[in-house]
């Protein structure tokens, strides 16, 4: 099959497609949507959100990679916890380090705990603990599922099921942009699915240790992550771009696996 149109122009009519086919489907759909497109990877943080999306692929024994961050600096429940999800769906969550080198420099630059100093410090505690190891959970992937949901921040409140992935050259599945806090939680306790204890003592977004605090009654879900900054729409860089020029960055040649998924959406018999 020929594109017809020019490349950055059909991966992103590609990515509205599967976007339009997506919100058709519950969530077991959307992930063997996904899966059914190319290799699929999800990589989770233990939070409650990505608890649904574990279950769901170990429960329905998707052909979907799980995978996780281990940034040397999680707390011992979200750890825990990954043994015990292993352990209830039958699967195995790969983990990712960060390289000795990479955390042995940037204790040298900035110290252990310098990122609490600057943003830019910060933003090289993240390339170096949780970028760097997601380029090796993702390599040869073609499909990243996240547990994104739009309910979360503002910077996130228009988070697609499906979008383009510029910088990593991929698609990137939102299963759950639409579901709300009350939704996941009601779906936990319907299928009695495990999740870190901390969501119950104020923690709703769990990420590193020394950089999570509990939020207060009224703020954000994502409030305690790097409290100590001042922009309300801080992220770590795994799902949004440091620099605007990078959400411009030219589009790659589409892979053939992208090129089949496209002839796949495209197909009248497409469903659940």
């Amino acid at each position: 099959m020929t594109l017809q149109t020019p490349v950055s122009t059909g991966l992103q009519q590609h990515a509205e497609a599967l976007d339009a086919q997506l919100a058709q489907l519950d969530l077991a759909g959307r992930l063997a949507l996904a899966a059914r497109l190319g290799r699929a990877v999800f990589t989770t943080s233990l939070g409650i959100e990505d608890q649904v999306i574990t279950a769901a692929i170990g429960t329905h024994r998707l052909p979907i990679a799980v995978s996780t961050l281990e940034t040397g600096r999680l707390f011992q429940e979200t750890l825990d916890l990954i043994g015990e999800t292993e352990d209830r769906y039958d699967i195995t969550i790969d983990r990712f380090h960060p390289e000795p080198d990479d955390v042995d420099a940037f204790v040298a630059t900035y110290g252990l705990n310098g990122f609490y100093d600057s943003v830019e410090a910060r933003h090289a505690c993240c390339n170096v603990r949780k970028l760097k190891p997601l380029a090796r959970a993702l390599a040869g992937a073609e499909i990243w599922i996240t547990g994104l949901r739009r309910g979360q921040s503002g910077n996130r409140a228009t988070t697609p099921f499906a979008e383009y992935d510029a910088e990593r050259k991929l698609l990137k599945v939102n299963p759950l942009a639409d579901w709300d806090i009350d939704t996941i939680r009601a779906h936990v306790a319907a299928d009695s699915i495990p999740v870190n204890p901390m969501h119950a003592r104020g923690y709703p977004s769990i990420g590193c240790e020394p950089c999570t605090r509990a939020i207060k009654p009224g703020e954000p879900e994502r409030a305690g992550r790097w409290w100590w900054e001042n922009d309300e729409k801080r992220e770590c860089g795994l799902h949004v771009s440091e620099t605007a020029s990078e959400s411009a960055a030219p589009a790659p040649e589409p892979s053939a696996h992208a090129v089949a998924s496209e002839a796949i959406l495209q197909a009248s018999a497409i469903g659940g």
